[in-house]
């Protein structure tokens, strides 16, 4: 893919591709990007926003343009803030091409926000991060050398994932 235009339409349409396979009802938004959300999906009465980030190399960079909104700008603050942009029943799909050839499916991981700002402020051996990575290894030099930072296998995309999301039962374990 050449540009980030090709990444995330490729990623909001795949990921609109694998909601409906999975049974789900999606919507679209037609025109302009909506701030929160770029799909909706329903089961019955049940429905849930969903913001989809897609990337190519190995990580989102979620929280970049929080630092600069912040007085003596740090890592947890700019998740704070990032997670406050987020309401109630909307979740992040992340979708992933680094290594993938172009005729695999990417691989897909769905989150609460309350989840991904947990798992930034984590990063870099507690110092925090702005970018969630997928599998990676903190060089020597870097803050938490040698920790990896992957995501939770619980995140990948499936059947039981989804149902888990719409259900709303991660939403009252994490608020618990």
């Amino acid at each position: 893919m050449k540009t980030n235009w090709h990444v995330a339409t490729a990623a909001e349409a795949i990921a609109a591709a694998q909601f409906a396979r999975y049974g789900y009802d999606v919507s679209v938004q037609y025109g302009a990007n909506q701030p929160e959300y770029d799909l909706i999906i329903a089961n019955n009465d049940r429905t849930l926003k969903i913001s989809v980030k897609g990337s190519k190399d190995g990580g989102w960079g979620l929280t970049q343009t929080q630092l600069s909104r912040i007085r003596n700008a740090n890592y947890y603050a700019a998740a704070d803030l990032w997670l406050r942009r987020h309401r109630p029943r909307t979740i992040l799909c992340l979708v992933q091409f680094k290594d993938v050839r172009e005729d695999e499916m990417p691989r897909i991981y769905l989150a609460w926000p309350r989840e991904v700002a947990e798992r930034l402020k984590a990063a870099a051996g507690g110092r925090g991060d702005t970018i969630l990575w997928e599998d990676y290894t903190r060089g020597p030099r870097a803050a938490g050398a040698g920790q990896i930072e992957s995501l939770p296998a619980s995140w990948k995309m499936s059947a039981e994932r989804i149902s888990a999301l719409i259900r709303m039962e991660d939403v009252i374990a994490l608020s618990a």
